[in-house]
């Protein structure tokens, strides 16, 4: 089975395995969750993983404190972690790499849910978000991706960076957690009815990358607050 993504203008194939091939060349394995969790995931080049993480230690004087619901609010018996925020047009070549593997997870999305075609154009409105959560940190409370109108926020994706034995996330709703595995790219709508949250690792480290796809503004349309940062 073929088909065409206008995004890298080249034909895909899909096996039966649940694998895409580009140019004939399977790239991302595809993790199996269920279809009507709305949730799925993908496995990017972890060499891309390991360069995110060297991205974020190599800038500590821009490491900020993770917040939740406000650009300020510090409350770490919430979240605790250490952030690093990055900007959506940013061309440093690591994260160029990485936008490049999320574009194909993307791409991929839309062929399983193939009603987000239909959507207005949406990109990575707000940045990203790379955070490190120590052994016994991580992102506690349970949450969504959109609780108001100033987050214009059609899907939300993450990255695992890292292998963090029990530190997936659990979706309470769909019932379903995600392994935390190196590579691991989920996407999902940022509504209530995907609320969610970390499950702690005593023992590991834990880093991910993070954000959401917004709807494109048109000229005139206003703008909202930056709230980048406030969940992850």
């Amino acid at each position: 089975m073929k088909f065409y993504d206008p995004l890298h203008k080249r034909w895909i194939e899909k096996d039966g395995k649940d694998t895409f091939k580009y140019d004939g060349e399977t790239k991302m394995k595809k993790h199996t969750f269920p279809i009507e969790s709305f949730v799925a995931g993908w496995y990017i080049d972890p060499k891309i993983c390991d360069d995110l993480i060297d991205l974020f230690n190599e800038n500590k004087s821009h490491h900020k404190q993770g917040v939740i619901g406000g650009p300020y609010n510090v409350e770490k018996t919430k979240k605790d972690s250490i952030d690093l925020g990055l900007h959506p047009n940013w061309d440093e070549p690591r994260f160029m790499a990485y936008k490049n593997a999320l574009r194909e997870c993307t791409q991929a999305y839309q062929e399983v849910y193939p009603e987000v075609k239909g959507f207005h154009k949406f990109s990575m409105t707000e940045g990203a978000n790379i955070q490190y959560y120590p052994a016994g940190g991580g992102y506690f409370a349970e949450h969504c991706e959109r609780t108001s109108r100033m987050e214009n926020r059609c899907l939300v994706w993450m990255t695992y960076l890292n292998d963090v034995p029990e530190g997936g996330t659990h979706f309470k709703y769909q019932k379903i957690t995600s392994p935390a595995k190196k590579g691991l790219t989920l996407i999902w709508p940022p509504d209530f009815t995907h609320t969610h949250n970390g499950q702690i690792s005593e023992t590991h480290d834990k880093y991910i990358i993070t954000g959401w796809f917004g709807f494109n503004r048109q000229i005139g349309e206003p703008n909202p607050s930056d709230t980048m940062g406030q969940t992850g």
